[in-house]
């Protein structure tokens, strides 16, 4: 049986990660980047500006405040950090992923291109599949996934630009508020610890009440508090109740 080349293998599961591409993960973001296509439009950003985003800045939600602020006027600096304080909340997928992808071959500026391609619908693909890859493979595996969604959705604000012009407004926002739903019932899904959908839980209750007492505070507000409240329920009270139930203690005197 003729053997297989490390090049053959790393061709194969990157075709096998280009596959991802019609998940259902890929597939309502894909149709979140028409709404986009629309809102860069409204907001008179360039067709050409608006692929540039799409393939630079890797998250939906940074390319939403961007354009907003720029459609305000808003001056450079104060752009750049409300969209580098957005793109914050991605380090804890890049730090939960990357472990998962690495091994002791694996080059630093191979790890780091990569991170550019995780977001939310990366990360929650890449968790639910990755586990099925052979460890060696999986940065290729990853980077046909990450490289395709990320071409594909370029060429689609390109191709949209125009065509969304003739969309219903309720049409064009349905299909850009697909991505939150599915985003918050995936991470709900996946969350494997109890403190995440605490912190879920909390925060969905909390986010309207803060937008409406200190908005444009109110994210960060909701994450820093938030997810204080949130350890702290798991760690004293969830925690505490399951050890007390896992190692009851006995209530007889030993003699």
């Amino acid at each position: 049986m003729p053997s297989v080349s490390p090049e053959s293998s790393r061709r194969h599961w990157f075709f096998q990660g280009m596959r991802g591409i019609v998940s259902l993960p890929a597939l309502i973001l894909m149709t979140s980047f028409v709404g986009f296509a629309a809102f860069a439009l409204e907001s008179g950003i360039p067709r050409a500006e608006a692929m540039f985003m799409t393939a630079m800045i890797w998250a939906l939600p940074a390319k939403m405040i961007l354009v907003g602020m720029m459609a305000s006027g808003a001056n450079l600096l104060a752009m750049f950090l409300a969209v580098s304080l957005s793109s914050i909340r991605l380090m804890p997928m890049v730090a939960s992923l990357i472990p998962e992808m690495r091994n002791e071959k694996t080059p630093t500026w191979l790890l780091l291109f990569l991170s550019h391609f995780i977001a939310i619908t990366a990360w929650v693909f890449a968790m639910g599949t990755l586990k099925n890859v052979p460890r060696e493979m999986r940065t290729s595996y990853f980077a046909g996934f990450g490289v395709t969604l990320v071409t594909i959705n370029t060429i689609l604000v390109g191709v949209c630009y125009s065509l969304v012009a003739a969309f219903p407004p309720l049409i064009a926002g349905t299909l850009f508020f697909l991505t939150p739903v599915y985003f918050m019932a995936s991470i709900w899904a996946t969350a494997r610890h109890s403190v995440v959908r605490i912190a879920f839980v909390v925060g969905v209750v909390s986010g309207p009440v803060l937008a409406m007492l200190i908005p444009g505070f109110d994210i960060l507000v909701a994450g820093l508090v938030g997810g204080t409240l949130a350890y702290l329920i798991d760690r004293f009270l969830v925690r505490a109740n399951k050890k007390t139930q896992d190692d009851p203690v006995s209530t007889e005197e030993v003699l």
